[in-house]
Order: structure tokens, then sequence, then C-alpha cells
């Protein structure tokens, strides 16, 4: 049996501060301009690294996660944008899948959100760490957390008209950027991912005003379900070797 080793990631600071307080015997190493941080968070031998915001960020923190740290699984950690009306400030997104809300190639012929060469638009989650995410979100604020696709793009979404577009293309519950960079990193690696976000703001022209002020509660409740879910996955190992 493989040992689980961890690879989580957090574009801002704010995002990785709780785990990395969290993480014991904690070592740090630098890869292209990112600072990696390993040691152990629940039990379970983990890297977490704040990749900075954008698509190109997370790709290059998570392929270095898969190629040079061995990571078994992948978790990103943050916040996001809601696009569903059900959705309120703390509640929580487990990802089901994530595409592109900004990748467009329909002139020569592929689903809007399909990068060229792939044969899925949206990047599938792990069914497993989508179980154990959930019952940890579940854990942490009962009653608030939903399940379905994260829709992710290099903008910061505060127009509702542009919200709308995304919600119409994409049928996402949320939006931020750098779910669906992850996921696809993960998915040309074979490595199983999930996507956590906690509601910062509604994406709609209230952003603005809600994301200083909720930003923090966001992030904390999204870093308390990640250490949940080292948990779950720490527990799991320890039944199967028994």
């Amino acid at each position: 049996m493989t040992k689980t080793k961890l690879g989580i990631i957090g574009a801002m600071e704010i995002e990785v501060a709780l785990l990395l307080e969290k993480l014991e015997n904690r070592r740090q190493s630098a890869v292209a301009g990112s600072a990696f941080y390993e040691g152990t968070l629940e039990g379970v031998d983990s890297v977490i690294v704040q990749c900075g915001v954008g698509k190109v960020n997370a790709a290059m923190c998570a392929q270095t996660l898969c190629g040079r740290f061995g990571v078994t699984h992948l978790v990103n950690t943050g916040i996001a944008g809601s696009l569903c009306a059900q959705l309120d400030i703390g509640d929580l997104v487990v990802s089901r899948d994530a595409m592109y809300h900004d990748f467009d190639c329909v002139h020569f012929g592929y689903p809007y959100g399909r990068v060229p060469g792939m044969d899925v638009t949206a990047f599938p989650a792990d069914d497993t760490l989508l179980a154990y995410a959930f019952a940890a979100a579940e854990m942490v604020n009962p009653g608030h957390t939903k399940v379905g696709r994260i829709a992710s793009g290099d903008q910061f979404v505060a127009d509702p008209a542009v919200k709308q577009r995304i919600v119409d293309s994409t049928r996402g519950l949320c939006t931020e950027m750098e779910g669906a960079a992850i996921a696809q990193t993960a998915y040309r690696n074979g490595i199983p991912f999930v996507i956590l976000r906690a509601i910062s703001d509604k994406a709609d022209d209230s952003a603005e005003m809600d994301y200083p002020t909720f930003e923090k509660l966001a992030a904390h409740r999204c870093a308390e379900v990640t250490r949940k879910l080292a948990k779950h996955l720490r527990e799991a190992e320890e039944a199967e070797e028994m």
C-alpha cells in the first residue's frame, strides 16, 4: 500500500497560514519562487504551498507537488465567489469537477471550456476525497455545504453580467482563479484531487464591500475543513493497515 502524501495548495497567505501553524516537523524549500513546507498535518505526511493568484501560478505549484515532492493526493483550499443563490457567505463548496470559464476554442469545434487535447471539459474530482471533504465540511458548518462544479478563470468577478455569463456557460456553483488549473494538472498526472471553497462574496457588485469583511472567516473555515480531511485520510490509511 502506498503511504499517503498530501499536497495542499492555497493561493493566498490567509488560505494557508492556519494550516502551516498546525504542520508539525516543518521544513521549507524553495522551488521556482514558491516556498514549499513539508511536515505532518493531522498525522499525514503533507506538503503545503501558497501558490499565488491565478491559473499559471496554481499549475506550476501543482506540477511541482506531483513531480518533485511525489504527493499522492492534491487538495486545493481557499475562498470563492458564489454563483448560486443558495450559497451564502461562509457556506462551503466541495468540487464534483472543475472547468475553465475563460477558455474558448469553440471556433475550432471544441465545447466551451474544453482545452484542446483533453478528453474532458470539466476535470472530475476523486470520489473518495470528495466524500471525505464533504463529511469534513459538514462537521465544520453543518447543513451549509454543496457539491458541484468549480468555475475558474483569471478574473475577480464583481459584475452581475459577468457572473451570469459564467453561470450560463459553466453551470458552476462558485467562481475563483486557481481550481481548474490544479484539477487539470492532477488529471494529467493521474493524482486524485478535490477542491474546497468557502464563499467570501457573491461575485456581483457587492463583492468589493463583502470581500474584505468575510475573507478571513471563509479562509479559516476552509482551512479547518482541510485539517479534518487530512484526519479522514489518516484514519482510512490506519484502517487498511489493520
